[in-house]
């Protein structure tokens, strides 16, 4: 479970790059962020 939420995130965070620098920074490329970080943040504290 915890390397499907890394992989999530990490898909997240490249579409989140990709979006931003090809189509500007909208609403939605803000939520993939964020998203992405909490996911990290939640594999960060489960792991320890």
């Amino acid at each position: 479970m915890g390397n499907l939420l890394y992989l999530i995130a990490v898909i997240l965070i490249i579409g989140w790059a990709l979006g931003f620098f090809v189509y500007g920074a909208s609403g939605l490329i803000h939520i993939l962020l964020v998203i992405a970080i909490i996911a990290i943040l939640l594999k960060v504290i489960r792991s320890a």
